[in-house]
């Protein structure tokens, strides 16, 4: 009925993938990422999970006739270091084997 399935080769596969994907999501809690926008006027510093660690604000992009500009910079670092955090995250984890017998799932 399934051909050549092997439930125990599935469960071995199952249980290298499980292994891999908790040692991914560990490197990458402890990773940081960083983020800058005008020219390094704002630096944002997050996690591997993507929570904000730290803030640096140069004291030239504190002007305070133009508190919008400093705004957007902030959220503009924290974008850039938020993709940074998005593609090793990516890049991290373990591919997903194929299982052979198995009709459209890689046999």
């Amino acid at each position: 009925m399934f051909g050549d399935f092997d439930i125990n080769a599935l469960m071995q596969q199952a249980a290298k993938l499980q292994e891999d994907l908790q040692r991914a999501q560990d490197e990458l809690a402890d990773a940081r990422f960083t983020g800058s926008a005008g020219g390094g006027a704002v630096t944002v510093v997050l996690t591997g999970k993507g929570d904000l660690e730290q803030v640096d604000i140069q004291p030239e992009a504190m002007d305070p006739e133009d508190p919008e500009t400093l705004s957007a910079l902030v959220v503009a670092a924290f974008r850039t270091a938020k993709a940074e955090v998005d593609a090793a995250a990516a890049s991290t984890m373990p591919e997903v084997p194929g299982m052979p017998g198995m009709p459209g799932l890689g046999g």
